[in-house]
């Protein structure tokens, strides 16, 4: 009777032990962002998530670690959106260049625009030493671009023939410009004037790699 108690009772210990998981990892996001990874103390994230330092070390070994499962959580979200994205508009049989075109409009939008991103900017881009995530996470949104690019030019609607290669140019000519407008100096930027880089970003695009071209 005592095994069928304690087995009946697991599920709501583990949906309890994530609950407490996500508390810490929520502190802790906080803490990184408003008093730096250096001045955030395991004391603290214990104290903000409202749980012991032994439930804690349960979950993370260490603060390094805590700090990289919040980095990864925050990335994983900008990934599910660059997917979508790249789901739900780069699909085929669409008009390529306004498929282009609004893709690159809804990744600055939803993904350069989200909550997600700034935290993400804010946790990495601290003055002191944090720690970084593997080397491969930071490709992973340009592997989707380069997997459909591949996909499009097996259809014959682009001349791709190293489609990473094709991805990274389409990025710096429409998101990574729109991006640098937005985060320049000039405070005028507005929706004409990412409208127009992003166009002018596509067309040079397809002149490069379109079918026709």
């Amino acid at each position: 009777m005592r095994r069928i108690i304690a087995e009946e009772q697991t599920p709501g210990r583990r949906r309890r032990s994530e609950e407490k998981k996500t508390a810490i990892l929520d502190a802790a996001e906080n803490l990184f962002i408003t008093d730096g990874y250096e001045r955030t103390t395991v004391d603290a994230v214990a104290a903000r998530a409202q749980v012991s330092k032994r439930t804690l070390y349960n979950h993370f070994s260490d603060k390094e670690i805590i700090f990289l499962r919040v980095l990864g959580r925050v990335h994983e979200s900008l990934l599910g959106t660059i997917r979508a994205a790249v789901d739900e508009e780069l699909t085929t049989g669409r008009d390529l260049r306004e498929a282009l075109t609004t893709f690159a409009h809804r990744i600055v939008d939803r993904a350069f625009g989200s909550a997600d991103y700034l935290t993400y900017r804010r946790l990495t881009a601290q003055p002191q030493a944090v720690p970084r995530p593997p080397e491969g996470n930071r490709g992973r949104p340009l592997s989707l671009l380069e997997q459909r690019f591949a996909e499009l030019a097996a259809d014959g609607r682009i001349r791709a023939p190293r489609p990473r290669v094709a991805a990274r140019h389409f990025t710096a000519l429409t998101i990574s410009l729109a991006q640098e407008a937005l985060m320049g100096d000039q405070d005028d930027t507005g929706p004409a004037d990412l409208d127009d880089i992003i166009a002018d970003g596509v067309d040079a695009f397809l002149r490069a790699y379109g079918a026709g071209s």
